[in-house]
Protein backbone atom coordinates (compact mmCIF):
# COMPACT_ATOMS: atom_id res chain seq x y z
CA UNK A 1 0.00 0.00 0.00
CA UNK A 2 0.99 3.64 -1.03
CA UNK A 3 -0.09 7.00 0.62
CA UNK A 4 0.50 10.50 -1.02
CA UNK A 5 1.00 13.48 1.10
CA UNK A 6 0.09 16.98 -0.53
CA UNK A 7 1.81 19.65 1.20
CA UNK A 8 0.13 23.19 2.10
CA UNK A 9 1.49 25.43 -0.07
CA UNK A 10 4.63 26.50 1.31
CA UNK A 11 4.68 24.19 4.04
CA UNK A 12 6.28 21.84 2.25
CA UNK A 13 9.22 21.60 4.60
CA UNK A 14 6.86 21.39 7.20
CA UNK A 15 5.30 18.35 5.86
CA UNK A 16 9.07 16.90 5.54
CA UNK A 17 9.69 16.90 9.02
CA UNK A 18 6.71 15.88 10.57
CA UNK A 19 7.19 12.56 8.09
CA UNK A 20 10.46 12.03 9.37
CA UNK A 21 9.20 11.98 12.40
CA UNK A 22 6.60 9.57 11.82
CA UNK A 23 9.31 7.12 10.59
CA UNK A 24 8.02 7.52 6.64
CA UNK A 25 10.14 7.24 3.93
CA UNK A 26 9.35 9.29 1.12
CA UNK A 27 9.61 7.12 -2.16
CA UNK A 28 8.94 10.14 -4.72
CA UNK A 29 8.05 13.70 -4.75
CA UNK A 30 5.53 15.03 -7.51
CA UNK A 31 5.28 18.77 -7.16
CA UNK A 32 4.04 19.08 -3.68
CA UNK A 33 3.07 15.93 -3.55
CA UNK A 34 4.83 13.57 -1.38
CA UNK A 35 4.17 9.57 -2.40
CA UNK A 36 5.31 7.32 0.35
CA UNK A 37 5.07 3.43 1.12
CA UNK A 38 2.76 2.34 3.74
CA UNK A 39 -0.82 2.99 5.00
CA UNK A 40 -1.67 6.82 5.52
CA UNK A 41 0.20 8.37 8.80
CA UNK A 42 -1.52 11.12 11.28
CA UNK A 43 -0.68 14.24 9.31
CA UNK A 44 -1.78 17.92 10.19
CA UNK A 45 0.61 19.73 7.68
CA UNK A 46 -0.62 18.06 4.60
CA UNK A 47 -3.67 19.70 2.88
CA UNK A 48 -4.79 16.47 1.15
CA UNK A 49 -3.89 13.36 1.81
CA UNK A 50 -4.39 10.37 -0.81
CA UNK A 51 -5.05 6.78 0.94
CA UNK A 52 -4.55 3.78 -0.62
CA UNK A 53 -2.69 5.17 -3.74
CA UNK A 54 -2.51 3.20 -7.22
CA UNK A 55 -0.84 3.90 -10.32
CA UNK A 56 -1.47 2.52 -13.50
CA UNK A 57 0.01 2.88 -17.36
CA UNK A 58 -2.71 4.91 -19.88
CA UNK A 59 -2.33 4.98 -23.44
CA UNK A 60 -4.45 7.47 -24.26
CA UNK A 61 -6.47 10.49 -22.05
CA UNK A 62 -9.52 8.31 -22.81
CA UNK A 63 -8.22 5.13 -21.21
CA UNK A 64 -6.86 7.43 -18.16
CA UNK A 65 -10.66 8.87 -17.79
CA UNK A 66 -11.99 5.84 -18.41
CA UNK A 67 -9.67 4.10 -15.53
CA UNK A 68 -10.93 6.87 -12.93
CA UNK A 69 -14.78 6.57 -14.09
CA UNK A 70 -14.33 3.16 -13.07
CA UNK A 71 -13.20 3.74 -9.55
CA UNK A 72 -15.99 6.23 -8.57
CA UNK A 73 -17.75 9.98 -9.82
CA UNK A 74 -16.11 12.56 -8.73
CA UNK A 75 -12.70 13.56 -9.15
CA UNK A 76 -10.19 16.31 -8.84
CA UNK A 77 -6.76 17.25 -10.53
CA UNK A 78 -3.29 18.13 -8.98
CA UNK A 79 -1.08 18.92 -11.84
CA UNK A 80 2.54 20.17 -11.21
CA UNK A 81 3.34 18.88 -14.63
CA UNK A 82 1.65 18.15 -17.95
CA UNK A 83 -1.04 20.44 -16.80
CA UNK A 84 -2.73 20.63 -20.39
CA UNK A 85 -2.74 16.62 -20.54
CA UNK A 86 -4.19 16.39 -16.66
CA UNK A 87 -7.03 19.21 -17.71
CA UNK A 88 -7.97 16.97 -20.84
CA UNK A 89 -8.43 13.85 -18.35
CA UNK A 90 -10.63 16.22 -16.48
CA UNK A 91 -12.57 17.31 -18.98
CA UNK A 92 -13.84 13.49 -19.77
CA UNK A 93 -14.88 13.01 -16.29
CA UNK A 94 -18.31 13.84 -14.19
CA UNK A 95 -18.26 17.46 -13.83
CA UNK A 96 -17.60 18.32 -9.96
CA UNK A 97 -18.76 21.71 -8.26
CA UNK A 98 -15.94 24.14 -7.04
CA UNK A 99 -18.15 27.09 -7.00
CA UNK A 100 -17.29 28.67 -3.52
CA UNK A 101 -19.30 28.42 -0.25
CA UNK A 102 -21.32 30.82 0.94
CA UNK A 103 -21.30 31.34 4.89
CA UNK A 104 -23.01 28.38 6.73
CA UNK A 105 -22.55 25.52 4.00
CA UNK A 106 -21.28 22.93 5.20
CA UNK A 107 -18.14 20.76 2.98
CA UNK A 108 -19.23 18.70 0.73
CA UNK A 109 -20.09 15.70 2.04
CA UNK A 110 -19.44 13.54 -1.35
CA UNK A 111 -16.27 11.42 -1.82
CA UNK A 112 -13.69 13.09 -4.05
CA UNK A 113 -10.65 11.30 -5.07
CA UNK A 114 -7.65 12.41 -6.47
CA UNK A 115 -5.01 12.15 -9.77
CA UNK A 116 -2.44 13.07 -11.39
CA UNK A 117 0.55 12.29 -14.25
CA UNK A 118 3.61 11.41 -13.29
CA UNK A 119 4.53 11.25 -17.04
CA UNK A 120 1.91 11.32 -19.98
CA UNK A 121 1.60 7.40 -19.56
CA UNK A 122 1.54 7.08 -16.21
CA UNK A 123 -1.32 7.86 -13.77
CA UNK A 124 -1.44 8.04 -10.15
CA UNK A 125 -5.10 8.33 -8.28
CA UNK A 126 -6.36 7.70 -5.11
CA UNK A 127 -10.33 7.23 -4.88
CA UNK A 128 -10.07 7.88 -1.07
CA UNK A 129 -8.57 11.51 0.28
CA UNK A 130 -9.00 12.66 3.69
CA UNK A 131 -9.95 16.67 2.19
CA UNK A 132 -13.77 17.45 0.88
CA UNK A 133 -12.14 20.03 -1.15
CA UNK A 134 -10.24 19.75 -3.79
CA UNK A 135 -6.69 19.68 -3.78
CA UNK A 136 -7.41 20.91 0.50
CA UNK A 137 -8.28 24.63 -1.45
CA UNK A 138 -11.36 25.89 0.70
CA UNK A 139 -13.11 28.53 -0.96
CA UNK A 140 -16.09 30.77 0.25
CA UNK A 141 -17.85 33.72 -0.76
CA UNK A 142 -16.12 36.12 1.06
CA UNK A 143 -17.61 39.40 2.32
CA UNK A 144 -15.43 42.54 2.13
CA UNK A 145 -17.61 44.85 3.93
CA UNK A 146 -18.65 43.32 7.16
CA UNK A 147 -15.39 41.94 9.12
CA UNK A 148 -12.53 44.16 10.11
CA UNK A 149 -10.14 41.58 8.92
CA UNK A 150 -9.67 38.53 6.63
CA UNK A 151 -8.99 36.36 9.82
CA UNK A 152 -12.77 35.25 9.92
CA UNK A 153 -12.06 33.08 6.86
CA UNK A 154 -10.32 30.45 9.12
CA UNK A 155 -13.29 30.11 11.63
CA UNK A 156 -15.33 29.93 8.25
CA UNK A 157 -13.20 26.78 7.19
CA UNK A 158 -13.14 25.15 10.70
CA UNK A 159 -16.67 25.20 10.93
CA UNK A 160 -17.47 23.82 7.71
CA UNK A 161 -15.34 21.10 7.98
CA UNK A 162 -16.90 20.60 11.43
CA UNK A 163 -20.09 19.94 9.47
CA UNK A 164 -21.60 22.54 12.49
CA UNK A 165 -22.48 26.22 13.10
CA UNK A 166 -23.38 28.12 16.17
CA UNK A 167 -27.35 28.25 16.38
CA UNK A 168 -29.44 31.15 17.28
CA UNK A 169 -29.16 31.69 21.46
CA UNK A 170 -26.01 29.51 21.62
CA UNK A 171 -23.56 30.98 23.83
CA UNK A 172 -20.62 31.78 22.26
CA UNK A 173 -17.35 33.18 23.97
CA UNK A 174 -14.39 34.73 21.25
CA UNK A 175 -10.68 35.06 23.27
CA UNK A 176 -8.33 37.36 22.39
CA UNK A 177 -11.00 38.97 19.99
CA UNK A 178 -9.97 42.35 18.43
CA UNK A 179 -10.52 43.65 15.86
CA UNK A 180 -13.39 41.12 15.89
CA UNK A 181 -12.79 38.77 12.63
CA UNK A 182 -14.14 36.06 14.64
CA UNK A 183 -16.67 37.53 16.75
CA UNK A 184 -18.24 39.12 13.63
CA UNK A 185 -18.63 35.64 11.96
CA UNK A 186 -20.32 34.24 15.33
CA UNK A 187 -22.78 36.69 15.96
CA UNK A 188 -23.63 36.52 12.06
CA UNK A 189 -25.22 33.35 13.16
CA UNK A 190 -27.02 34.41 15.64
CA UNK A 191 -25.53 33.41 18.49
CA UNK A 192 -24.60 35.41 21.93
CA UNK A 193 -21.48 36.18 21.26
CA UNK A 194 -19.17 37.45 24.63
CA UNK A 195 -15.65 39.03 22.73
CA UNK A 196 -12.84 38.86 25.53
CA UNK A 197 -10.06 41.55 24.45
CA UNK A 198 -7.71 44.40 26.64
CA UNK A 199 -8.15 45.76 23.07
CA UNK A 200 -11.50 47.61 21.46
CA UNK A 201 -13.61 45.74 19.09
CA UNK A 202 -13.81 47.61 15.39
CA UNK A 203 -16.43 49.99 16.52
CA UNK A 204 -18.97 48.06 13.48
CA UNK A 205 -18.77 44.59 15.22
CA UNK A 206 -18.97 45.89 18.83
CA UNK A 207 -22.52 47.39 17.98
CA UNK A 208 -23.88 44.40 17.14
CA UNK A 209 -27.05 43.38 19.16
CA UNK A 210 -25.93 40.25 19.89
CA UNK A 211 -22.34 40.87 20.99
CA UNK A 212 -21.07 42.15 24.63
CA UNK A 213 -17.67 43.06 25.36
CA UNK A 214 -15.21 42.28 27.95
CA UNK A 215 -11.52 43.97 28.04
CA UNK A 216 -9.85 41.54 29.72
CA UNK A 217 -6.92 39.16 28.98
CA UNK A 218 -8.09 35.50 28.15
CA UNK A 219 -5.78 33.86 29.86
CA UNK A 220 -7.23 35.48 33.39
CA UNK A 221 -10.76 34.32 32.90
CA UNK A 222 -11.70 31.12 35.06
CA UNK A 223 -14.11 28.84 33.26
CA UNK A 224 -15.75 27.56 35.85
CA UNK A 225 -16.82 31.05 37.37
CA UNK A 226 -17.37 32.31 33.84
CA UNK A 227 -20.36 29.65 33.14
CA UNK A 228 -21.53 26.89 30.82
CA UNK A 229 -20.38 28.28 26.84
CA UNK A 230 -21.56 26.65 23.68
CA UNK A 231 -18.69 27.49 21.77
CA UNK A 232 -15.09 28.18 23.00
CA UNK A 233 -13.39 30.40 20.16
CA UNK A 234 -9.54 31.94 20.07
CA UNK A 235 -7.47 33.06 17.77
CA UNK A 236 -5.21 35.05 20.39
CA UNK A 237 -2.01 35.39 19.75
CA UNK A 238 0.01 33.24 22.11
CA UNK A 239 2.83 30.36 22.11
CA UNK A 240 1.48 27.16 21.30
CA UNK A 241 2.62 25.86 24.90
CA UNK A 242 0.77 28.62 26.78
CA UNK A 243 -2.26 28.06 24.54
CA UNK A 244 -2.15 24.04 25.49
CA UNK A 245 -2.44 25.21 28.88
CA UNK A 246 -5.59 27.70 28.19
CA UNK A 247 -7.39 24.55 26.09
CA UNK A 248 -6.94 22.02 29.22
CA UNK A 249 -8.32 24.52 31.74
CA UNK A 250 -11.75 24.84 29.55
CA UNK A 251 -11.76 21.40 28.88
CA UNK A 252 -10.88 20.25 32.63
CA UNK A 253 -13.93 22.50 33.82
CA UNK A 254 -16.15 20.81 31.81
CA UNK A 255 -18.09 24.26 30.82
CA UNK A 256 -17.90 24.16 27.18
CA UNK A 257 -19.37 21.80 24.45
CA UNK A 258 -17.02 22.98 21.39
CA UNK A 259 -13.75 24.97 21.13
CA UNK A 260 -11.87 26.34 17.74
CA UNK A 261 -8.69 27.98 18.30
CA UNK A 262 -5.60 28.59 16.06
CA UNK A 263 -2.37 27.08 17.13
CA UNK A 264 0.12 30.00 16.08
CA UNK A 265 3.44 29.05 15.55
CA UNK A 266 5.88 31.62 16.16
CA UNK A 267 9.60 30.92 14.90
CA UNK A 268 10.47 27.02 14.00
CA UNK A 269 7.72 24.42 14.01
CA UNK A 270 7.14 23.14 17.72
CA UNK A 271 5.99 19.82 16.76
CA UNK A 272 6.08 18.71 20.12
CA UNK A 273 3.56 21.24 20.82
CA UNK A 274 1.08 20.45 18.17
CA UNK A 275 1.59 16.66 18.68
CA UNK A 276 0.43 17.52 22.51
CA UNK A 277 -2.50 19.25 20.89
CA UNK A 278 -3.48 16.32 18.42
CA UNK A 279 -3.20 13.60 21.52
CA UNK A 280 -6.10 15.57 23.12
CA UNK A 281 -9.17 13.53 23.08
CA UNK A 282 -12.16 14.25 21.03
CA UNK A 283 -9.95 16.87 19.56
CA UNK A 284 -8.91 17.51 15.89
CA UNK A 285 -5.38 19.37 14.38
CA UNK A 286 -5.76 20.77 10.56
CA UNK A 287 -3.74 23.11 8.57
CA UNK A 288 -6.47 24.44 6.97
CA UNK A 289 -6.29 26.78 3.06
CA UNK A 290 -6.84 29.64 4.75
CA UNK A 291 -4.03 28.78 7.73
CA UNK A 292 -0.43 30.10 7.74
CA UNK A 293 2.44 29.29 9.93
CA UNK A 294 -0.38 28.02 12.38
CA UNK A 295 -2.85 25.30 12.67
CA UNK A 296 -6.80 25.23 13.66
CA UNK A 297 -7.63 22.47 16.36
CA UNK A 298 -11.02 21.85 16.90
CA UNK A 299 -12.62 19.41 19.94
CA UNK A 300 -16.28 18.25 20.39
CA UNK A 301 -17.03 17.37 24.35
CA UNK A 302 -17.62 13.21 23.53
Amino acid sequence: MRTAYLAADGYEAQLAEELRRHGVEVETHHGRLAVCQGEAAPSVWAANVWCDVRDRRVDSIGEAAKVLRGEQRNWSPYAPVLRGRVELIADKLPHVSAKPLTFGTPAPAAPLGSFTLLKPDRLLFAAQCTSPFANGEALFVEDKDGPPSRAYLKLWEALARLGRFPRRGERCIDLGASPGGWTWSLAATGADVIAVDKAPLDPKVAALRNVTCQGVSAFSLDPVAFGPVDWMCSDVIAYPARLLTLVQRWIAAGTVDTIVCTVKLQGSTDHDATDAFAAIPGGRLWHLHHNRHELTFVWERP
